[in-house]
């Protein structure tokens, strides 16, 4: 089975406008099952046990939130990583157009965005999440929801038609985004067509990262991707996933003992850490640096940084000329 298409091909994720953040994912639901895989309201009761640790996942009357109502999360906590990493202040709420949220998602633009960002809502804040938490000799229990908020205004006109969405993140997740426990996640994860690609890739992502490889059992990763289908049609469904080859950055191989292993693919030797800046970027990236006082070089060497960080990990600048002056103008002053 293939990627989605890419329905946004000019989107540039070097250029951090709203839409285009360069989309994160918070450690903590990459780790625990959190998100049904479920096409269908999954009304199921979750519980999960790590030795004294205990989660459990109460449906909301939608069901359990699904691993593409997740795209909302990812979305909004790219904006806020964005603004931080930018060194601008954040709060737990970002507003923001169902248009931005379909572009930066890969979703098509259109279509009965009310409905779907409502039954989205409910299940994302109505699901009630429990875990215990000890500490100080006491055993601490939490109850807390994804997200606190989320809603959206429509004109008041004859056409009633969706103007601007806003949610506000949980405390759980906002912790996450204070501590920096958030890491960068490839943009055709939105293109990956089924909901247990999405969940095996965030799965690589969290447990092997860069390493060369990372093993784990067939059983055990079931447990973790929270697929609740028979062991033979989770393998068989592995199996389809292994045959198509698409998950970004990560192969996946399963052996004759269910051993499954996850290495990166050879497109992170092949991604060089080098990048070059054509010279008419630098002319202009250096006049504009020149007009407001900046110091370009500081400027440059915080780019190459970062654009390098990015192509390691993934993520390289489609154009980086472009990409390299658009940072230049969105960045803070950097004094001479």
């Amino acid at each position: 089975m293939s990627l989605l298409p890419d329905r946004h091909p000019n989107l540039d994720f070097f250029v951090l406008d709203i839409a285009d953040a360069v989309p994160k994912d918070d450690m903590a639901s990459m780790e625990h099952p959190l998100f049904s895989l479920a096409t269908k309201p999954d009304m199921r009761h979750l519980e999960y046990r790590n030795g004294d640790n205990m989660l459990k996942i109460r449906p909301s009357g939608l069901g359990l939130p699904t691993i593409f109502d997740k795209d909302i999360l990812i979305f909004t906590i790219s904006q806020l990583m964005a603004r931080k990493n930018r060194g601008e202040p954040i709060g737990d709420t970002v507003r923001f157009s169902a248009r931005e949220l379909s572009v930066a998602t890969n979703r098509p633009i259109g279509g009965n965005h009310y409905k779907r960002l409502e039954d989205a809502f409910a299940r994302l804040q109505g699901a009630q999440f429990v875990t215990n938490i000890k500490s100080g000799g006491k055993v601490e229990t939490r109850i807390f929801s994804l997200i606190d908020e989320g809603g959206f205004v429509r004109t008041d006109d004859e056409r009633f038609r969706l103007d601007y969405c806003e949610v506000k993140l949980s405390r759980w997740l906002m912790r996450a985004i204070e501590t920096d426990q958030v890491v960068t996640i490839s943009h055709d994860y939105f293109r990956l067509r089924r909901p247990l690609e999405r969940r095996l890739y965030e799965i690589a992502r969290k447990h092997c990262g860069t390493a060369p490889k990372w093993q784990i059992g067939l059983a055990n990763l079931q447990n973790k991707t929270g697929s609740n289908a028979p062991a033979k049609r989770f393998r068989h469904n592995l199996r389809e996933i292994i045959k198509a080859d698409v998950t970004p950055f990560y192969r996946f191989e399963i052996d004759e003992n269910d051993l499954v292993t996850v290495r990166p693919r050879s497109v992170q030797v092949e991604l060089s850490p080098s990048i070059t800046i054509p010279e008419w970027a630098e002319e202009q990236a250096r006049a504009h640096a020149r007009t407001l006082g900046w110091d370009y070089y500081a400027l440059r060497a915080d780019w190459l940084t970062f654009a390098q960080e990015e192509t390691v990990k993934g993520n390289p600048p489609k154009n980086p000329g472009a990409a390299f002056v658009a940072y230049c103008k969105k960045q803070d002053s950097l004094r001479t």
